[in-house]
């Protein structure tokens, strides 16, 4: 069972954006100044994904924007995919937006790869494919249930 709670704590911020650095940084070669901006400790929202036994798998993080609540840095380390990791970590950070912005356009921008897991929840395509960070990416909205 993967459990998910909104990052307190400096310990978890930490947690968190080691495991970003892991997925981006060293995985995917996002450069680091990139990967890891000002948001992070001014106007996000953190959330960090645990096993059962504690240990860091996961991590995601939310702000607003102009153009309403943007998702982001949804990462989780490569031993734990598959598992419902990011399935739990999406969960968790709609439904605290949803409770925070009910009326707020929810949007992201999904990597190529990541497409279908985010259709899979209600996330559809809007525009073109673009590049960001040398990987190729889809602007995506929420579809949120009626």
């Amino acid at each position: 069972m993967i459990l998910v709670h909104r990052v307190t704590t400096e310990q978890d911020l930490l947690a968190a954006l080691a495991i970003r650095h892991t997925v981006f940084v060293l995985g995917q070669s996002v450069p680091a100044d990139l990967e890891n901006d000002h948001h992070d400790r001014t106007d996000a929202t953190h959330y960090l994904a645990q096993t059962e036994a504690g240990t860091p798998c996961g991590a995601a993080r939310w702000r607003t924007t102009e153009n309403g609540v943007k998702l982001e840095r949804f990462a989780v380390l490569a031993e734990y995919r598959n598992q419902q990791v990011g399935a739990a970590l999406l969960a968790a950070v709609l439904q605290d937006v949803q409770a925070a912005h009910p009326t707020a356009e929810i949007y992201l921008n999904a990597q190529v790869a990541a497409v279908r897991f985010y259709e899979r929840h209600g996330f559809v395509k809007a525009g073109e494919a673009f590049w960001e960070a040398g990987i190729e990416h889809y602007k995506m909205t929420w579809q949120r249930p009626e």
